[in-house]
């Protein structure tokens, strides 16, 4: 048993100071003013800082990076997997939907996690921790691109053995989503490979004229994923029509909408809509995309994912309310209940009630206002507790 005390807590409707939070059989078992210590239990000092739900992340490749940190290097999954949880904790993330990419082929930024037989085994590795020692909780991003139509029976395969949490159909194809602008593209190419503009013509008119799944065939994975409890989302989703696509066959998430018209007609359309937290730190979309604090102004945006920087959930939310004048309480949500909501696990993590998961953080605000995590709980185990020095 643990009580938390001296902190603000982070509800779903508001900041609660004042209250004690208790820690019971790995949920949160009372909330109350001054809860007599029971016995055994062990007090926690909040130290006036803030006590808000685990961050739930369904988006983040970064366990690629920490499995193959360069294109020749293939470190040791469980390695890969034990160290990545040691860091998504000191960031605050205790749910983590690792997004591993089934890519047919690509002429820049080839990474071997991305091979078919190594997004296996990660899938696995991933499967496995549910039954073993572990920090965090770790689930299964399938990202499916639509070309690779050599590795739709496996797909099938994994959804049916539930090992896929969550299922995206990504398009990475020049001239639409997020490579719209067919300069974008030539830059990104020419940032990885030193590539003449012929050359560069000749792949941007590969990859426009290559074979891809049908609608109907699209269709069909996400009914198999629906069989499943398995949430579907569309990636980079650039125009109406391809909302209406994606709303057809029963898409509820879009991620990464590219304009905000198009945010704001999935919000319309019912689906969840997911930025990245870099996009705010930076300001904006480094591919010249939608700006994520614009559409979260504007009431488009629903989730923040950590996408390639762990550390961007935090401190997005904290930049959004300090320095533009957001509701902290609402900006918690877009990395809290507001992803649990899509994933359908609402009903046990990412809010702050009685009778929910423990799975919490405390938040302390040191110089300058730099948000720190100091403690984390995950299913109502202590499982990091960091003392900053003066």
């Amino acid at each position: 048993m643990y009580i938390i005390t001296n902190g603000k807590l982070i509800t779903e409707d508001a900041v609660l100071e004042g209250m004690d939070l208790l820690i019971e059989d790995g949920n949160i078992a009372l909330i109350s003013e001054r809860i007599p210590v029971p016995e055994g239990a062990e007090v926690l000092d909040a130290n006036g800082g803030y006590v808000s739900p685990g961050f739930i992340d369904l988006h983040s490749d970064y366990i690629e990076h920490m499995a193959a940190p360069r294109p020749t290097s293939l470190m040791n999954f469980n390695l890969a997997l034990k160290e990545t949880e040691k860091e998504l904790i000191s960031h605050g993330i205790t749910t983590m939907f690792h997004s591993l990419s089934l890519y047919k082929y690509t002429e820049y930024a080839y990474k071997p996690v991305r091979e078919a037989e190594n997004v296996k085994k990660l899938m696995n590795l991933i499967e496995e921790t549910h039954e073993s020692s572990h920090l965090v909780r770790h689930r299964f991003h399938a990202r499916f691109e639509i070309d690779n139509l050599g590795e739709v029976e496996n797909l099938k395969s994994y959804m049916n053995e539930q090992k896929v949490h969550l299922l995206s159909f990504m398009d990475h194809t020049p001239g639409q989503g997020q490579y719209r602008h067919l300069e974008i593209y030539r830059n990104t190419v020419k940032g990885y490979n030193d590539y003449s503009d012929d050359q560069i013509d000749q792949i941007i008119v590969k990859h426009q004229t290559k074979e891809k799944l049908t609608a109907e065939a699209i269709a069909e994975l996400a009914e198999l994923a629906a069989q499943n409890g398995i949430a579907v989302a569309s990636h980079d989703d650039d125009s109406f029509e391809k909302l209406e696509l994606v709303d057809s066959f029963g898409a509820t998430i879009s991620e990464f909408p590219i304009t905000l018209d198009v945010a704001k007609e999935a919000k319309r359309r019912g689906l969840a809509t997911i930025a990245g937290a870099p996009n705010v730190l930076l300001g904006g979309s480094h591919s010249g995309n939608l700006c994520a604090a614009e559409a979260i102004r504007e009431n488009s945006i629903d989730i923040l994912c950590s996408d390639y920087y762990p550390a961007a959930m935090l401190h997005s939310i904290f930049k959004l309310a300090q320095e533009d004048g957001m509701d902290l309480a609402e900006m918690v949500k877009l990395v809290t209940i507001n992803p649990a909501k899509a994933v359908r696990m609402d009903g046990e993590i990412g809010s702050i009630r009685e009778g929910k998961k423990a799975d919490l953080l405390i938040i302390e605000k040191m110089e300058y206002d730099f948000p720190a995590i100091t403690a984390v709980f995950v299913d109502g185990k202590l499982i990091q507790k960091t003392n900053y020095r003066r």
